[in-house]
């Protein structure tokens, strides 16, 4: 969530309490570098009155383009979401793809700073600020066979294995280019969106889009850690900015292991995004007992089973007075917990999403599932694999769509996204 004016600088502190998620590695869950939101832009529009006026203190909350990180990793969770990816068009290359990305950079730059798309702005947010709007550009594991760049392909780019529990639908996974929007307003949100889809021109076709949100904010009374849609706090146990490994948990270090073809992810993270469709109507069912034995956290709190606050260490080895473990064993909190996993950890960063009413009748609602991390295989790839073989939770998620992305790192002033990989 994000404050105002001069409190809107994004605190180590703050994030730890309001950065968070849920999903396949971790739905009772839960930054730094990059992009650092800032306000005191002075926009201009058009009041209810037909006299000019600023962008409120929410408005005017601005999140820089260039740094050490891209913009929508390490920012605290944004009320409106897109994702999009993208395919290459027949035919287009590395030449082609090399000019997407510098339109893409250069209407990302300006709209982020409040300022209209450099071409045929459509006026949709023509009275509003940047309100924290980020937009973050990563590439598909298909994008560097269509460009002819396979040899600067990251070995952390291979694709995810296949889970049992996956029900994947490939027309909705994967892609050459990923394309992630964020902001606190929803049609800065779409205007971003709009604009980038009238970029791609000829040179990209849009290969899936969804939409996703999360808690307004200011909605509540202080910062507060999301919940949700099955109503749990959801994002206690992300990665701290404060932890000493936390930089090396989330970013790929300049000096990292690998060839130096691949030294251009230097900065860089990436990033796995999982469509996970709740099964409300079953979840809703279960009694509050047995919900919580499930996540293995209150609902009310999102405190451990064995006692505490929210930030309370769960004791994973205390008995009840039947004799059996608190926290169960196929608990939630317990399987996914990075301590439970050889200290495997990513940033949860996710929106929900509902998409209306399916045919048999049940919401088509869950959560936009969004982690990032230094190394997927260490990350992801071993905590999924054992929520695989036993999360209680299962029983009520379905993972239905599934894409790996290469995010690089922050352009530098001048620099488009993804130029020290094609030009290098």
């Amino acid at each position: 969530m994000t404050e105002s004016n001069t409190d809107i600088e994004i605190s180590r502190r703050r994030l730890l309490g309001t950065v968070g998620a849920a999903g396949a590695a971790g739905l009772a869950l839960g930054a730094t570098g990059g992009a650092i939101a800032h306000s005191a832009l002075t926009g201009s529009g058009s009041g209810a009155d037909g006299s000019n006026g600023s962008p409120s203190a929410l408005g005017a909350s601005r999140i820089a383009f260039d740094g050490d990180h891209q913009a929508g990793i390490t920012e605290p969770l944004q009320a409106k979401g897109h994702l999009v990816a993208f395919d290459l068009a027949a035919g287009a290359g590395r030449t082609e793809a090399a000019a997407l990305l510098r339109r893409w950079s250069e209407t990302a730059r300006r709209l982020m700073a409040g300022e209209a798309s450099p071409a045929d702005d459509t006026g949709i947010a023509l009275d509003a600020g940047p309100s924290s709007l980020t937009v973050t550009f990563g590439f598909g594991h298909s994008f560097f066979d269509r460009t002819g760049l396979t040899a600067r392909r990251p070995v952390a780019l291979d694709p995810l294995p296949v889970f049992s529990a996956d029900r994947i639908d490939d027309r909705r996974s994967n892609g050459d280019l990923w394309v992630q929007i964020g902001a606190d307003d929803g049609l800065v949100a779409f205007h971003a969106l709009r604009a980038l889809q009238k970029d791609a021109g000829d040179a990209a076709r849009v290969r899936w889009q969804m939409n996703g949100f999360n808690r307004t904010p200011g909605a509540t009374a202080s910062p507060m850690t999301a919940r949700n849609l099955m109503g749990q706090v959801d994002g206690t146990g992300n990665p701290k900015p404060s932890e000493p490994d936390f930089d090396k948990r989330i970013f790929v270090p300049a000096a990292g292991p690998g060839p130096a073809e691949h030294a251009w992810m230097a900065g860089g993270s990436y990033a796995v995004v999982r469509r996970i469709r709740m099964l409300l109507d079953d979840w809703d069912k279960q009694s509050l007992a047995q919900q919580e034995q499930v996540i293995g956290r209150t609902k009310a709190t999102g405190a451990p089973l064995t006692g505490g606050s929210e930030t309370t260490e769960m004791a994973l080895d205390k008995l009840g007075a039947d004799g059996k473990p608190v926290i169960a064993a196929n608990a939630h909190a317990r399987i996914s917990a990075p301590e439970q996993n050889g200290g495997a950890a990513m940033l949860r960063r996710p929106f929900s999403f509902h998409d209306g009413i399916g045919a048999d009748g049940t919401p088509d609602a869950g959560l936009l599932f969004i982690c990032w991390q230094a190394d997927p295989l260490r990350g992801f790839v071993p905590v999924q694999r054992k929520l695989d073989r036993g999360d209680a939770l299962s029983e009520f998620i379905r993972h239905e769509s599934s894409g790996l992305y290469a995010v690089p790192p922050g352009p530098r002033s001048g620099e488009y996204v993804g130029q020290r990989l094609l030009e290098g």
